[in-house]
């Protein structure tokens, strides 16, 4: 386990620039080394200003992949869709011309829809080259929820799976989550939270005996997570 690198700035609009050229750098990287590059990144309001300043950034968009790290089980035609913001905020501009895997699938059930999400993501450019993660106050990360049921199968290292269904009482609807080693097996991993709570709470989840799910993916990446932080 290595620390997280800290990235503190004064205000969100320069922690946007910040993260998209260096997201943006990755992917060219990747690029130039394999010819494709792959990116999952969450859902929520914070990443509205990064989406927008990655959407403008210059590189070959029409080699990249851009999948979620989790998804709400609702279709695309909901407001409370990832996939929707994903499409409207950052498959815009240059990044029009990326490629996009869904998540959700129409399937009678959270857990069919999880199977055929991991079935249809196997075909895409493993490992990841990026994943940009967020976090929610109560210390949950992608949709690794502290109630969600069967908690440690989602977090299990040696996971097979790419996808899993969740159920968590504080989620809400179930989930779709890609599982712990498909997220640490990014070449890049980024936390990006946005003002002062929290930051508190992903400082105390680092200094806890007691590992809330944040932590536990901040522990398991082979590479030492960026953390990229504005009040």
């Amino acid at each position: 386990m290595a620390a997280p690198r800290w990235n503190a700035f004064e205000t969100r609009d320069e922690l946007a620039a910040a993260l998209a050229a260096r997201v943006a750098d990755t992917l060219k990287a990747a690029i130039a080394r394999r010819g494709v590059a792959f990116l999952a990144v969450s859902g929520g309001t914070t990443p509205g200003r990064f989406f927008a300043a990655l959407s403008k950034q210059e590189l070959d968009w029409s080699k990249v992949t851009v999948t979620l790290v989790d998804e709400r089980f609702v279709p695309e035609s909901s407001p409370r869709s990832n996939a929707a913001l994903a499409k409207a905020n950052l498959l815009q501009n240059e990044a029009s011309a990326a490629s996009f895997a869904p998540l959700f699938h129409e399937a009678a059930t959270v857990e069919k829809g999880a199977d055929r999400a991991d079935s249809e993501l196997r075909a895409l450019p493993w490992p990841l080259d990026v994943s940009v993660l967020g976090m929610g106050g109560d210390g949950h990360t992608a949709s690794f929820f502290p109630d969600a049921a069967g908690l440690d199968a989602l977090l299990d290292p040696a996971s097979s799976r790419l996808v899993m269904p969740v159920h968590a009482d504080s989620a809400g609807e179930p989930r779709l989550t890609l599982t712990l080693p498909a997220l640490v097996g990014a070449g890049l991993v980024v936390v990006h939270i946005e003002g002062a709570e929290k930051r508190n709470v992903i400082e105390a989840a680092l200094a806890a005996d007691k590992a809330l799910p944040i932590r536990t993916v901040i522990d398991r990446a082979p590479r030492a997570a960026e953390i990229y932080w504005a009040p």
